[in-house]
């Protein structure tokens, strides 16, 4: 295994999310030494020197890992390290260089984030068990895993607040209501419009993800293990029960396996 350390870089649609790690993914499910969200604003690159300056990295040259979702977002992430970082290294992830079998007619036309999170339930699940993954983000995927490991396919649905801003956009009353931050669930029961968009939309995502839990277990031949991630994944995962785990680094950890098996000491 690699033993320097490297960046995981999941670029998504509403933000780019770094983790630092130290090298060693040994561990069943590295787990990354710092993180950092940047929202995909050109200026919120700048943060990106004095997070690694903290760490004694500000000098050092890293390998930079990037899954990304986002052209856009990713060029210009590419573009700054260019100019602020010549001598890092940077790898652009495709299907092709993952650690996992794809058992779809196009892998290269599966979101990557998707097949990285797979990577890192392949270390997680038990064997001989399949496992959904959740990832609770702008968009909701709802992906099986076979009990020998391949990726499957799965659901794509609209996230929460994704599903917000179209309610305020579509409709003339209707008011944008904020779906970002749910530390809580809302009541079911809404007594203004506003507390209403958010049960609707919230319990809405819930009851989805339940009924898609429930549909591919079926077509998996055996009970699943199920993993969440994302933002709001800590929260819907304890409405599932306590066979949902939430796994909050999941993709920034499945990059580090990639990372790890493509550079083997």
């Amino acid at each position: 295994m690699t033993t320097q350390r490297f960046l995981a870089a999941d670029v998504g649609n509403a933000r780019i999310k770094l983790g630092l790690f130290a090298g060693d993914c040994a561990a069943a499910l590295p787990e990354p030494t710092k993180t950092l969200a940047l929202s995909e604003n050109a200026t919120e690159l700048e943060r990106i020197e004095k997070w690694l300056a903290d760490e004694g990295n500000g000098d050092m040259s890293l390998a930079w890992w990037i899954a990304s979702v986002n052209r856009p977002a990713a060029t210009g992430l590419i573009d700054w390290l260019h100019e602020h970082r010549p001598t890092d290294h940077i790898v652009m992830l495709a299907c092709d260089d993952l650690p996992l079998v794809v058992r779809l007619d196009r892998p290269d036309m599966v979101g990557i984030d998707r097949l990285v999170d797979a990577v890192a339930v392949n270390r997680l699940r038990a064997s001989g068990r399949p496992a959904v993954i959740v990832d609770v983000g702008t968009a909701v995927t709802v992906d099986l895993v076979s009990a020998d490991g391949a990726f499957l396919g799965g659901a794509i649905l609209p996230g929460i607040e994704m599903a917000a801003r179209a309610l305020h956009h579509f409709t003339d009353l209707l008011p944008l209501v904020k779906m970002t931050d749910l530390a809580e669930p809302p009541s079911a029961l809404g007594a203004s419009t506003a507390s209403a968009m958010r049960s609707g939309l919230f319990w809405g995502a819930v009851g989805s993800i339940r009924e898609l839990i429930e549909r591919l277990g079926e077509s998996a031949g055996g009970k699943p293990q199920v993993f969440l991630t994302g933002g709001a994944g800590a929260a819907v995962a304890e409405l599932l029960g306590g066979a949902a785990r939430y796994v909050p680094n999941l993709t920034l950890s499945g990059i580090a396996v990639t990372a790890a098996e493509q550079q083997p000491m």
